[in-house]
């Protein structure tokens, strides 16, 4: 699984513009949306820099989107925790932190 489509869909954009970052038609992009064809190395990065993601989330390894968010995801205290338990002790730390800002995001 791929997360390719989801994240087009959020950022707002149509397959024609993922096909001119790749330099594919857009029957390509088609393909790697849905997994009839795997996603090369180099496109890999490519989207997960684009979409300012982790390789691994973008892949549907991790819930993790953010690679920032690795160096928390990676503190000593969050050892054995599922990535769901990390998203989640992620998405309270920035609610405290908004909270703190005065943001109540």
């Amino acid at each position: 699984m791929n997360r390719i489509k989801e994240l087009r869909n959020e950022k707002g954009i149509n397959q024609d513009v993922l096909a001119k970052l790749l330099g594919l038609e857009i029957a390509g992009i088609s393909k790697l949306e849905t997994g009839r064809v795997p996603l090369k190395d180099e496109y890999i990065v490519k989207l997960a820099d684009y979409f300012g993601v982790s390789t691994d989330y973008l892949l549907g390894k991790s819930d993790i989107r953010n690679p920032e968010e690795y160096n928390f995801a990676y503190h000593k205290e969050t050892e054995g925790l599922t990535d769901e338990e990390v998203a989640d002790a992620l998405r309270f730390y920035k609610e405290m932190k908004n909270k703190m800002k005065g943001n109540n995001k």
